[in-house]
């Protein structure tokens, strides 16, 4: 069995990183895009495990880990992406090329969590 749950993350009015939003104990599959997304592509920071450092998220490629996304829809993820994160922020724009939000920004983490 599994549970789906979603966290928000929040980028403010003139910011392009969210704070910090907790997904354990599930694992990232998709994010639902707030109808008020000022475009720009998504990036992430990742809490390490000593519980206080932000890394940029990175693939398995060594490449920053890139969504393209518009207002308005549901983009799923890999959720082999997202195995052992715990919390997370989320950037507008790239860490080289950061993107202020124009308005308040919503973001909807959905997670899936196994249930044995």
């Amino acid at each position: 069995m599994s549970l789906i749950n979603t966290a928000t993350a929040t980028i403010a009015n003139g910011a392009s990183l969210s704070g910090e939003t907790d997904i354990y104990p599930g694992t990232l599959v998709g994010i639902w895009m707030p109808a008020v997304w000022t475009s720009a592509s998504m990036t992430f920071q990742v809490l390490s495990p000593d519980g206080s450092t932000w890394l940029e998220l990175y693939t398995y490629a060594g490449a920053e880990l890139t969504l393209t996304v518009a207002a308005g829809q549901y983009v799923a993820v890999d959720p082999a992406q997202w195995k052992g994160v715990a919390a997370v922020k989320v950037r507008s724009g790239t860490s080289a090329s950061p993107v202020n939000q124009g308005q308040s920004t919503v973001v909807n983490l959905v997670t899936r969590q196994v249930v044995a």
